[in-house]
């Protein structure tokens, strides 16, 4: 079999830099958000799926899919179109990299949590065809025909005990804000089974914005609505789990965390800039109501027809000429050091 390759990160220097531990905080206006309640709940039935032999149910909710009765994003066919263009986002603000640490060579094991559309652990497990990659989610809408034979699907919530009997080298965890309530466990869980001096490595989008701020613009509106019904539903929305204190509480060392201020669209002159904002933009745009959905209507009481109304709105915005908009992507890499 061929030598794994060693997979580099070049990403320092390919996007704007902010600071550590950057967290955007927007807030709405309380009378606009008022408005939209409702105490009508939100339509929802089950169907059953089975995929590669396993069967589970999705439920249909505000005519989306989605995996259980409680993760906020859904699952279905625009979903994964989504999550595979947001991985394409990912590799560009990392230069083609997969990952923004280096993964060392001689790496055996590597755990994917929250894979998605596989995606990523289908790259890696190409790159390093002699290391086991097992990758899991809640759902299963993975590839099942042409798929590395080093790559295994695993249907698993992550907010329950871990299993795994083996100990990882590499964990990585992506675009997964608001999909758990507590980061900690989550954290410690992955330092119970990373080997010693083994790595962790998340990354997350934050909030889009514009350049300036606008008050009362409906970005500000939609993105402090979030917060808003995030924090009623003890949801961890935002960037705050890739905070040092978060991880050095589980055990681990913080190696490094940096930000990259991504463009939305083709507005900055750089060419390698254009490529990730165009990307990200869809990615964005897209991800609108498939955030805020069944979030603002189970946890403030809007209406499905005034959430998509307000994200058509938000999109209006972000395309409009001259308000240059960007979105914090951040990188939080950390050991599990032994002393």
């Amino acid at each position: 079999m061929a030598e794994p390759r060693e997979v580099r990160s070049q990403a320092t220097g390919a996007f704007d830099e902010q600071h550590d531990d950057v967290v955007q905080r927007t807030s709405g206006r309380d009378s606009l958000e008022s408005g939209h309640r409702s105490s009508e709940k939100s339509q929802s039935s089950t169907k059953s799926l089975s995929l590669s032999g396993s069967a589970f149910e999705q439920i249909i909710e505000n005519d989306r899919a989605y995996a259980n009765d409680s993760y906020l994003m859904p699952c279905d066919e625009r979903e994964q179109t989504r999550l595979a263009i947001t991985h394409q986002c990912f590799t560009s603000i990392l230069n083609d990299q997969l990952s923004f640490q280096s993964i060392p060579r001689g790496t055996k094991r590597i755990l994917d949590v929250g894979t998605g559309t596989g995606d990523w652990a289908i790259a890696v497990a190409e790159r390093f065809p002699n290391a086991e990659i097992v990758a899991t989610d809640i759902a299963c809408f993975q590839p099942t025909d042409i798929v590395p034979p080093n790559v295994f699907f695993e249907i698993d919530d992550a907010q329950e005990e871990w299993t795994f009997t083996d100990l990882f080298d590499f964990i990585h965890i992506r675009a997964l804000s608001g999909a758990f309530r507590d980061w900690s466990t989550i954290y410690e869980e992955a330092f119970k089974h990373l080997q010693p001096n083994g790595i962790l490595e998340v990354a997350d989008f934050g909030f889009a914005r514009t350049a300036e701020s606008i008050p009362d613009s409906y970005v500000s509106i939609y993105n402090g609505a979030c917060v808003t019904a995030a924090n009623q539903g003890g949801i961890a929305l935002g960037l705050e789990h890739m905070k040092r204190p978060v991880l050095e509480e589980a055990g681990f060392s913080v190696a490094k965390s940096r930000t990259f201020d991504v463009p939305l669209g083709t507005w900055m002159p750089d060419a390698r800039k254009k490529v990730a904002g165009k990307m990200a933009l869809i990615s964005t745009l897209e991800g609108l109501e498939a955030t805020s959905l069944r979030l603002l209507t189970r946890h403030t009481g809007w209406k499905a027809e005034d959430v998509r109304d307000v994200c058509g709105k938000v999109q209006e915005e972000l395309m409009r000429p001259g308000v240059r908009p960007s979105i914090p992507c951040q990188f939080t890499v950390a050991r599990k050091l032994i002393i």
